[in-house]
């Protein structure tokens, strides 16, 4: 089988309202989908979503470099996942978003000459319950109060809360929240970066009579090495967010003991193939997962639900954000139930895929 065509397409996508972290505001999700056809008539769909200030990439850089992946893809077999990922690779260093959209078309491909659903084709088994959370922006904490209580009564069974702010406002954003909910439904904060070290400390000393199941990505990313004295102080388990990228970050702060528990995103390891290998490491580790994104579409969240089922290890799942857009590009792909439930498609391949009609309407371009 051999790579004939690579189509790359912006998908700009408004959102209900702004999604707001300790990094910047976001009025849009600014995607990119990729669509790779072979000379068997088998065609592979992948999506990525950039963030400038985590990934350093956007919506048009990944137009740009994305020519050049695809020009290297060419003629290639796309079942030779290990190999075309190192091809990525020599091209261009880091650039970890766009190059997830390829990798996930071509697992699409794989898992369809397979003639297997895509979780099969990666070693995971169906069965495993699924159910997101849902995120509270960071804002106000009157705002963000009554944003929780909405999620509360939309069903959703754990609230995840932005923060990222003074230790007094981040204090009284929680505070509210839990009064708003009550003492049941859990908690989850993420902080996006936004402490410094000591306040990190005095904040997760602080915040656990709240009963949060864990923070994310509470210091600097550059700061890692301050994570180990992060989490020997603190009272809420820590989870690796924007530290852990792909498996050699992993493994860093596997060997550093800086972390609780590991949060993967597609758009960060650069795909699925690396992302397998965190979850090995993981599994050595006896660590716990997350499976997250960024704003993608259910096009891009639907094959974090299919590497959601390869491991027991992933118990969290952060796959909330296609329930902000305004409109749904998406066919086939999981679908959301009653209180966050996540269901698969049943067909082979990701089984998520953006109409021809929908489409012809973006801007895109086309190698080969």
């Amino acid at each position: 089988m051999k790579i004939v065509a690579i189509e790359l397409y912006e998908m700009p996508v408004k959102l209900k309202e702004p999604f707001v972290i300790s990094l910047g505001s976001f009025e849009y999700a600014e995607n990119v989908v990729v669509v790779i056809r072979t000379d068997e008539g088998l065609s592979g769909f992948g999506e990525c979503s950039p963030f400038m200030p985590i990934h350093g990439e956007s919506m048009e850089t990944c137009m740009v470099v994305g020519r050049y992946l695809a020009t290297a893809l060419m003629g290639q077999d796309p079942l030779q996942i290990e190999l075309c990922t190192e091809w990525l690779d020599k091209v261009i260093y880091g650039n970890s978003c766009i190059k997830s959209a390829f990798d996930i078309a071509l697992y699409d491909i794989a898992a369809q000459k397979a003639k297997l659903p895509l979780y099969a084709f990666l070693g995971g088994k169906a069965g495993k319950e699924m159910a997101t959370d849902y995120t509270v922006s960071l804002d106000e904490p009157s705002k963000m109060a009554e944003d929780a209580l909405k999620i509360v009564r939309a069903g959703f069974p754990v609230i995840k809360i932005k923060l990222g702010g003074s230790y007094e406002r981040d204090m009284e954003r929680v505070g509210k929240i839990r009064t708003a909910v009550g003492p049941d439904i859990p908690l989850r904060i993420d902080a996006n970066q936004g402490w410094d070290t000591a306040t990190a400390i005095r904040l997760l000393r602080d915040l656990h009579p709240f009963g949060i199941e864990h923070c994310e990505e509470p210091i600097p990313k550059w700061n890692f090495l301050e994570l180990p004295a992060v989490r020997q102080q603190s009272l809420i388990p820590l989870m690796a967010d924007e530290s852990c990228n792909d498996h050699h970050d992993a493994a860093r702060l596997i060997h550093l003991g800086a972390c609780d528990q590991l949060n993967i995103k597609l758009g960060k390891s650069g795909g699925l193939f690396k992302a397998l290998k965190i979850i090995e490491l993981a599994e050595e580790a006896e660590m716990e997962l997350q499976v997250g994104g960024f704003l993608e579409s259910r096009l891009g969240f639907t094959a974090s639900a299919h590497l959601a089922l390869k491991s027991p290890n992933i118990i969290y799942f952060d796959f909330d954000t296609p329930l902000m857009f305004t409109e749904d590009p998406v066919s086939g792909g999981i679908q959301y139930g009653r209180n966050g439930n996540i269901a698969l498609p049943d067909g082979i391949g990701l089984g998520a895929w953006i109409d021809a009609d929908y489409l012809r309407k973006l801007k895109s371009v086309r190698i080969g």
